[in-house]
């Protein structure tokens, strides 16, 4: 039997599969080998594993990254949709408003020329002074005659004086006195709102009195002269203009 010689033979595996054999090497430093294998081992794998959960964390940040820049923008594009349509409604309900403001407009303007147009065409359609006249109406009625023009006052005494100076004698005063008083109570401010016309005369419409002066919507004497040289045109005497309002109810 072979005598003890102190040495033994062992084989280890290190961690990178490399086979050891500490054949004639004393026991003591054979375990020393094996554990210093073994540490490498695990500090390579610890290694290994800190260097693998390092490079997923930074793939899964840069993917949540990535998964909310386009939830962000998103919301932006959202939000500038929201506003568009806030401003496009708001612009639709303008045009609105101005497409009502518009129409009644017009036709407010459409009324007033039709009522103007029927007024000039019931007075075209009108018998003429001549034809009262003839039909009996007298050319002056029955009426106390005023003395002087100084028995009236305000706007009568204005048209009492621009009577006179047309031409007409104070018999026709009683005449034109009650035929303004009918159409306008003898105010130079009196518009009709149904037919446009104005003034003391009743104007048709009433800027046909500029003819007499440019402060025909203001001014009574203005209104007065431009109604004596209407009544003159048309009917030839107040008397004569009053007949045919009683008549027909217009002159």
């Amino acid at each position: 039997m072979p005598a003890w010689t102190g040495r033994s033979t062992a084989v280890a595996a290190t961690p990178s599969g490399v086979v050891v054999s500490a054949d004639h090497v004393p026991d003591e430093g054979n375990h020393r080998v094996i554990r210093l294998w073994n540490r490498v081992g695990w500090y390579r794998t610890l290694a290994v594993l800190l260097l693998v959960g390092a490079v997923g964390g930074g793939v899964a940040v840069a993917a949540d990254r990535q998964s909310q820049q386009p939830a962000a923008a998103s919301n932006t594009g959202a939000a500038d949709i929201e506003r568009d349509e806030a401003k496009q409604l708001a612009q639709m309900e303008a045009d609105r408003a101005n497409a009502e403001r518009a129409a009644r407009k017009d036709a407010q303007r459409k009324a007033d020329e039709a009522a103007v147009t029927a007024a000039e065409q019931a007075k075209s359609a009108s018998p003429s002074p001549k034809s009262s006249k003839s039909s009996g109406a007298p050319a002056r009625p029955n009426l106390p005659i005023p003395s002087s023009c100084a028995v009236y006052s305000g706007n009568r005494a204005t048209g009492c004086a621009e009577l006179l100076n047309a031409g007409f004698g104070l018999d026709q005063m009683p005449c034109l006195d009650k035929l303004w008083a009918k159409e306008s109570g003898w105010n130079h401010r009196a518009i009709n709102p149904s037919s446009g016309a104005g003034g003391i005369p009743q104007a048709l419409p009433m800027s046909k009195m500029s003819t007499a002066g440019a402060d025909y919507r203001t001014n009574p004497t203005t209104q007065i002269r431009w109604g004596l040289g209407y009544i003159k045109g048309r009917y030839k005497t107040p008397c004569a203009a009053w007949a045919h309002s009683q008549s027909t109810g217009w002159y």
